[in-house]
């Protein structure tokens, strides 16, 4: 990121119909500067799910970071991409971008550009920098979509294209520490996976086990069901005409529970009922270690209750799960609930209707392996520190992430200039 050095502010600007830039970048069509081709659909028979012809996308289902996924081949393409051609979303979501990483067959739901008299690298952060003009467009059909015309169309700044260069290089150092930061990231995440399954399966050397209905666990562990483990489990028989008020007891929603097992810490994300009403539902009151899991609609989503919302209550769509605190460490039991093992158990008790949902007895029957209390407290400190360390990586990625979106601004808009 030391390219970052030799800039200058700009202070000539002239009106143009993008908005203002420096006086001496100029607006273009992609037409003139792309060779856009637009994706069709290959003959049905010949896509495969495994490794037949090039690697065939379809749209934007397949994108990435930066690279879409390979999950099918193609060995009849009737339109093809080359590798770096920039592929554009042009199919409900319209505007998403990619970049072909080998020569490939595209669908009709992307368009590929294919550089011209435009450096590659610039026109790849201009088109996710500009990409919501081409939303505005999509969002005007009846079904989300750009055609050709619309590509051909629209406009973009054009700085020198040794300057194009300069940005291109400036964003790219910046792109690179964040793919060197999503990478520890996913790294950590695996670690962390493989350290669940076996912590929270064969614990910390044991060397004798025991068979039991869950599968061989440690000798002086527990094959114990939820409603052993649990002083209360519980979900609201109904919970219909709720009158919100604005200051109150929060009310926790599935929405606000994150994938990493956190809840949301922004109360103004929340919405509050009033004590009145939060008396008629006493068994849904929230306190500290207390557990909710999603259990209608969107099943397994599940958070530990914090200090912070402590008093609390929930919607009809979770339950509470009071753990005994005599025979459960709660940060301990947390990291079961976030298992992959969990989840599929979970998965495979809800019911098979079309909202799927799982009733307090079928989840007082699910059974899990646990040891005793100064186990449980040592497994959690060490998937805990594991998570903290993710929780960092992360925090750095998402700064990482603000410093180029603040850059793209300046940068490709002729704000900030780079010294040729």
């Amino acid at each position: 990121m030391g390219r970052v050095e030799n800039l200058r502010t700009e202070n000539k600007f002239k009106k143009t119909e993008i908005g203002e830039i420096p006086v001496d970048w100029e607006v273009v069509k992609l037409a003139e500067v792309t060779q856009v081709i637009m994706g069709q659909s290959p003959p049905s028979e010949s896509c495969f799910e495994f490794m037949n012809g090039v690697p065939f996308f379809q749209g934007n289902a397949e994108f990435g970071d930066k690279f879409p996924k390979i999950l099918k081949w193609c060995n009849s393409p009737r339109k093809l991409a080359e590798k770096g051609d920039i592929l554009v979303s042009v199919r409900a979501p319209v505007g998403d971008i990619n970049i072909a990483p080998v020569e490939c067959c595209i669908g009709r739901g992307l368009a590929a550009l294919r550089v011209m008299k435009i450096h590659k690298d610039y026109l790849y952060f201009a088109m996710n920098y500009f990409k919501d003009a081409l939303v505005k467009i999509g969002q005007g059909s009846t079904f989300e979509a750009i055609n050709k015309k619309d590509l051909f169309d629209l406009k973009i700044p054009f700085p020198p294209l040794p300057e194009q260069k300069k940005i291109a290089e400036i964003l790219t150092s910046v792109d690179d520490a964040i793919d060197k930061k999503r990478e520890i990231i996913e790294k950590t995440k695996k670690l962390k996976k493989s350290l669940m399954q076996e912590l929270l399966s064969h614990g910390i050397r044991h060397k004798k086990f025991k068979k039991t209905k869950i599968g061989e666990i440690p000798m002086d562990w527990e094959d114990l069901n939820l409603d052993n483990i649990s002083e209360e489990i519980y979900r609201y028989p109904t919970y219909y005409n709720i009158e919100y008020v604005k200051e109150g007891i929060p009310e926790v929603r599935g929405k606000l529970i994150r994938p990493n097992g956190k809840l949301e810490k922004n109360l103004s994300k929340y919405r509050f009922i009033s004590s009145k009403t939060a008396l008629k539902f006493p068994r849904t009151c929230l306190r500290e270690g207390d557990f909710i899991i999603s259990v209608r609609g969107t099943l397994g989503k599940v958070t530990i209750v914090p200090k912070f919302i402590e008093g609390a209550n929930i919607t009809a769509n979770l339950m509470r799960v009071s753990p005994n605190r005599k025979k459960i460490y709660p940060l301990f039991f947390h990291q079961i609930l976030l298992s992959e093992k969990f989840q599929e158990n979970l998965n495979n008790t809800s019911s098979s209707t079309t909202i799927k949902t799982i009733k307090a007895p079928e989840l007082k029957r699910l059974r899990f392996a646990i040891p005793p209390l100064p186990e449980q407290k040592k497994i959690a400190e060490i998937l805990t520190s594991v998570d903290e360390e993710i929780e960092k990586e992360i925090a750095q990625k998402e700064r990482l992430d603000n410093i180029k979106k603040g850059l793209m601004q300046v940068l490709l808009t002729g704000k900030i200039r780079v010294k040729i």
